[in-house]
């Protein structure tokens, strides 16, 4: 079948890419075909069905498909490295989608490739099946996110702390270009490449910024912009991404690299999932300040473009540094007038917000929310939830005067009622490890449609018994 490809990335971007075929598998097997993706892709769910578990394993390139592991540098946990690259990953080339936008299509686990570093380069079952309910779940959300077009079980093993099947996930991104591509160029002094790499990303991503007088700081205003509102949506969701190294925030604003990632259940802002932040650095909470953090590793790398006379560059660079916060702030509060149903916008949001947020300490995230939708009349399901009940009494009368006319229903769509809970989520994960991939299949289904209550998934909206909430950690497993 023709895929199409049409591999800008790797004709317009010489010395960004290393060429890297994927490791044979034994014994594919296909688990799981994104039928919808497929097809919004311009492929045909039904002719790809003989060929997926080959295609998707990396046995059999399609047609057109230029496999090459991209170059980047990062940040992790506040340290640089200058060479990182993809270490598990091989970009297969680019389709343009139904829609007329540009997408990636990369195996993800197929392999080592030259930047390994020492790791096999492959992906057990367990990671590659959480990436691909958490993109489907962020995709029915309304959150900018790479998807999964398809995983496939390989028939090998791989060795982690144990032995577990080893998979290989095929991953959907309107592009992989990240921060760290640019920190890769810049560390290097490879000011040339910097600047073709800006002019692809304005092309590709950004294309409003190229008619700008000053195109590539109208450029890092776009990915600001984009980056703000990405950042305010997980934080309006209880979302932690859990890694936000540069090499993990993209240039187009989508929610990438689902690893250490997890749904906050009860409302705590220091709350930490993943195993490896052991000081709490990319918290709940933190996450708006390491937006901005990230976002000056960015402007490092672009600041020789913004003007030719170096000191009013910086000035320009710091400039735009300065405003994030309350770029952030006002796409935080968009959100949060959204899941408040408020009516307009009035100067007294934000504490009402903030007072809501108080009483919500140690409440369920998701339930605490979606039960304003009765508590527009009836505050009874919404009050057990709340440490203090009766403080609830002083915020419900400045809550309801601001309130839409149509606001339950405002309520309902604006709060889903099904988030990726982190127990049943792990239910699914281990069941497919056995080999019995109907729980997966299920919570995908019941979070396809995230926002209607539906008779008999009550135990998809719970949150999770205590002992396993006391203990759940999360690992970069994929």
């Amino acid at each position: 079948m023709d895929w199409q490809f049409d591999n800008s990335y790797v004709r317009d971007l010489p010395g960004t890419w290393l060429r890297q075929r994927p490791a044979a598998a034994p014994a594919p097997q296909l688990l799981l075909l994104n039928t919808a993706l497929a097809a919004e892709l311009r492929l045909d769910p039904v002719a790809l069905q003989p060929i997926a578990a080959d295609v998707f394993s990396g046995n059999r390139l399609p047609e057109g498909a230029d496999p090459v592991a991209q170059a980047y540098a990062g940040h992790q946990f506040g340290g640089f490295s200058p060479q990182l690259g993809d270490g598990r990953a091989l970009l297969l080339g680019e389709v343009v989608d139904i829609h007329g936008q540009r997408r990636d299509i990369a195996l993800k686990g197929s392999g080592r490739t030259p930047f390994s570093r020492g790791g096999d380069g492959l992906a057990a079952i367990g990671p590659v099946l959480r990436e691909y309910i958490m993109g489907e779940a962020m995709q029915a959300l309304g959150v900018p996110t790479s998807r999964a077009l398809a995983t496939v079980r390989t028939g090998a093993h791989v060795q982690r702390d144990r032995v577990l099947p080893g998979a290989v996930l095929t991953r959907v991104a309107a592009s992989h270009i990240r921060i760290g591509t640019f920190e890769f160029f810049h560390a290097r002094g490879q000011a040339d490449q910097v600047r073709r790499l800006a002019d692809y990303a304005i092309a590709r991503h950004h294309p409003q910024a190229a008619g700008a007088e000053n195109p590539y700081l109208a450029f890092f205003d776009a990915v600001i912009a984009v980056q703000a509102r990405l950042i305010a949506q997980w934080m309006g969701l209880g979302f932690i991404h859990g890694v936000m190294n540069t090499d993990n925030m993209t240039i187009s604003g989508e929610t990438i690299d689902y690893g250490p990632c997890a749904f906050m259940e009860s409302y705590a802002p220091g709350t930490v999932f993943s195993s490896i932040d052991r000081q709490g650095r990319y918290a709940y909470a933190n996450q708006p300040l390491i937006l901005g953090w990230n976002l000056a590793r960015l402007a490092e790398t672009l600041v020789a473009l913004f003007d030719p006379d170096e000191e009013r560059a910086i000035d320009l660079a710091n400039g735009r540094l300065d405003g994030i916060a309350g770029q952030y702030q006002a796409a935080w509060l968009q959100v949060m007038r959204g899941k408040l149903a408020l009516a307009g916008e009035d100067p007294g949001d934000a504490a009402l917000i903030a007072d809501f947020l108080s009483l919500l300490q140690g409440a369920d995230w998701t339930l605490g929310f979606r039960r304003l939708a009765e508590a527009v009349s009836d505050p009874g399901h919404l009050r057990p939830l709340l440490a203090d009940p009766a403080a609830l009494e002083g915020w419900l009368p400045r809550w309801r005067a601001r309130l839409a006319p149509d606001a339950p229903a405002r309520l309902r769509a604006a709060n889903p009622i099904y988030i990726p809970r982190n127990f049943k989520v792990e239910e699914a994960l281990a069941a497919a490890e056995g080999g019995d991939l109907a729980p997966v299949q299920q919570l995908l289904q019941v979070l396809a449609d995230p926002f209607t209550e539906r008779p008999g998934l009550e135990a998809y909206a719970l949150p999770a018994p205590a002992a396993f909430a006391g203990s759940f950690r999360t690992f970069c497993g994929t």
